[in-house]
């Protein structure tokens, strides 16, 4: 994904440069009337803090030790949620009402162009438009055969069928465009072909549900709204009816009407019931911040707000300096009674939020939070014992679990860790686990190294082939956290050694942190 290089790193770190602001700005001095990038202004850092009270975090009825009480409601409306931090430095406030939304909320007047031809909406006779009230209906098997026969034709242009989709929303829905980032560059694909992989599975709808529940929780944080939906909708069908040829017909429209009423009717119950007992996003001020190698940071964070959240789970961050621009990044510590949140970020090439967190990033800052997700959770009481393979960062998620392990006192289980990174100074975290290990004679750390040559105490090789050799692994559960590539090679190498795909759990949050 294209994205602008970081800032070398200095005594006093320049800003980032900022995406284009919104349209319909004055052009800047001397611009011979081109607009020019306007950066927002971000408050400077005062010489201390500002002291910020501690949120009260109550223990009564905890299911796990740490987890903080969900909001509760006696009367089933939504508690209004109010932030803590109200003046804390580098506080975004990009959200509904900001200069943002109010550019595309509030258009300058444009003189009326003549009425353009209309051509039909699509290829197929008026006699043959499906009825929209049969769109109402739950989706048929029939149904599912011809989404998937569109898609084979959609799929091979979907970079054009996406321009054509966002196109027709912004231009007949401008008001939705202060939902997304001032550059599409990321975002472009992902809502589009979400919808389409969602489509795609519509004929599972247990497995749909809570996909589409936890993305319909999810889209709460770019202040989507039950209304938004409809106009989605109707542009994803006319973007399908451009680029599906031949194989779009009435029956086709039909099909996919009914499709996309089932995952709106998932993702707006799914917002609703989320509603009730949390916030749409949380405020979290970083409390500290820690370089562990060059481009390695771990970040603490102090929400605003109680957070619920498993060990296992990840969630997505939002910095002042890129509004609407998030990133995925796994807890790193099992939930803490003091409510603080651990994250290990490392800066990758170009990473817009990554380099703003490492380079950036500092006590005082405030960041927003989404909903905690994922399914890399661990049932403690069933006992099994758990296999985890870590690479690099993605050892936050695993120190987590480990973390919930020593919490439940081992219960008889065995837990083995295989922490992989090219050189010896990317395992960070070593030193930390094998304190553990050394407390806890069920747990064993394996540090492996893929990129020097051999160390002390310390396997060489490639992380998945390390863990095979040490095979077979049946009777375990394992959870895999880090690069995608090693991830998607480390579960062909445990199917290899005899763990039952529905035993193996991991995210693949590395490929959505990305930048």
């Amino acid at each position: 994904m294209p994205e602008l290089p970081p800032e070398p790193v200095a005594a006093q770190p320049a800003r980032p440069p900022m995406p284009l602001d919104p349209p319909d700005l004055p052009p800047a001095d001397g611009a011979a009337g081109l607009p020019q990038a306007v950066h927002p202004v971000i408050p400077a850092r005062p010489a201390q803090p500002p002291a910020v009270p501690a949120p009260s975090y109550p223990e009564p009825g905890h299911p796990h030790p740490g987890h903080p009480e969900p909001f509760a409601t006696t009367t089933g409306v939504a508690p209004a949620f109010q932030p803590l931090f109200a003046d804390a430095p580098g506080l975004n406030w990009a959200g509904p009402g900001d200069s943002w939304s109010e550019a595309w909320a509030h258009r300058p007047a444009v003189p009326a162009l003549p009425p353009a031809p209309q051509p039909a909406p699509l290829s197929v006779p008026p006699a043959a438009q499906p009825d929209l009230s049969a769109a109402e209906l739950p989706p048929t098997p029939r149904d599912i055969e011809l989404i998937r026969a569109s898609l084979a034709v959609v799929e091979p242009v979907a970079d054009r069928a996406t321009a054509h989709f966002y196109a027709l929303l912004f231009l007949h829905h401008p008001e939705v465009r202060s939902l997304f980032p001032a550059a599409m560059d990321v975002q472009r694909d992902r809502l589009f072909r979400a919808l389409l992989a969602a489509a795609r599975g519509a004929e599972d709808p247990v497995a749909l549900r809570t996909r589409l529940g936890e993305l319909g929780r999810g889209h709460r944080r770019y202040g989507t709204l039950t209304g938004h939906y409809p106009p989605v909708g109707e542009c994803l069908v006319q973007a399908l009816a451009r680029y599906a040829g031949a194989r779009w017909d009435a029956d086709t429209e039909l099909a996919w009407r009914r499709v996309y009423r089932l995952i709106s009717t998932i993702m707006i119950e799914a917002a609703e019931e989320a509603a009730r007992t949390s916030p749409p996003w949380w405020q979290g001020e970083v409390v500290r911040h820690e370089r562990r190698t060059r481009d390695v940071a771990v970040i603490t964070v102090r929400p605003d707000q109680a957070y619920r959240y498993r060990a296992g789970q990840y969630c997505s961050l939002e910095t002042p300096w890129w509004p609407r621009v998030w990133r995925h990044y796994s807890f790193a510590t099992a939930p803490r009674p003091d409510g603080l949140l651990t994250f290990h970020v490392k800066a990758v090439p170009a990473g817009w939020v990554s380099n703003a967190l490492v380079h950036r990033a500092a006590p005082g800052d405030v960041l927003r939070l989404g909903p905690a997700a994922g399914a890399m959770t661990v049932d403690h009481a069933l006992g099994a014992d758990l296999l985890c393979l870590a690479g690099g960062t993605g050892i936050a998620p695993i120190r987590a679990l480990v973390e919930e392990a020593v919490e439940y006192g081992g219960r008889g289980r065995s837990v083995e860790v295989f922490y992989g990174a090219r050189g010896a100074a990317e395992l960070y975290e070593l030193d930390g686990l094998r304190e553990l290990a050394a407390r806890h004679p069920w747990l064993a750390v394996r540090p492996v190294l893929s990129g020097s040559g051999p160390a002390e105490g310390v396997l060489t090789g490639e992380l998945p082939e390390v863990v095979g050799r040490f095979g077979p692994w049946t009777g375990r559960e394992a959870v895999l956290s880090g690069p995608p590539a090693m991830v998607r090679r480390g579960v062909g190498v445990l199917l290899r050694a005899g763990v039952p795909a529905e035993r193996i759990r991991h995210d693949l949050v590395g490929e959505l942190a990305a930048g």
